[in-house]
């Protein structure tokens, strides 16, 4: 039998999850659709509806794209769950940005399966010009993706004593 001892990293997953969808409804409750609220000189809680992928990619496609993204979180997800109970007790840095990765995927995935779209709402922007908006799924799985790019080059993390 499998050493299932890395499934509590499935903890952080499920803060990153509970903090998403907390944040989603609350925006969804408070919020008009395309309201904004200033809250500093470059940030804003925008409320959006995202049909598409990161940057609202695909978001006219049809229809098509809700349930591709919908399978490829759901295939993901398991994947990542299996690699987290496959990890050694030392890869401690890769365990945390694989559970923010799999927090974030299943918070968006549940937004496409229960609305057909994703609420996003923080909006940062310089002027005139605003970065696609995002919420804290998103940010859960950049962090995550960040931290593994940053272990692959050794720059975080450490290795085992042989």
């Amino acid at each position: 039998m499998r050493d299932l001892k890395n499934l509590k990293w499935l903890g952080l997953s499920f803060l990153a999850l509970f903090l998403d969808q907390a944040s989603k409804l609350m925006i969804d409750y408070l919020m008009h659709l395309y309201q904004s609220i200033p809250i500093l000189p470059f940030f804003s809680l925008t409320y959006v509806r995202n049909t598409g992928a990161a940057f609202s990619f695909l978001s006219e496609a049809g229809g098509w794209q809700r349930w591709f993204f919908a399978g490829l979180a759901m295939v993901m997800s398991v994947v990542i769950a299996i690699w987290l109970t496959r990890l050694k007790q030392h890869e401690t840095v890769l365990a945390v940005a694989l559970s923010l990765v799999l927090g974030g995927a299943v918070g968006n995935l549940i937004d496409r399966l229960a609305y057909g779209y994703v609420i996003d709402f923080l909006d940062v922007y310089y002027q005139n010009w605003h970065w696609p908006a995002f919420n804290i799924a998103d940010s859960a799985i950049t962090l995550g993706v960040g931290l593994m790019l940053l272990e692959s080059f050794g720059l975080v993390g450490h290795k085992p004593k042989e």
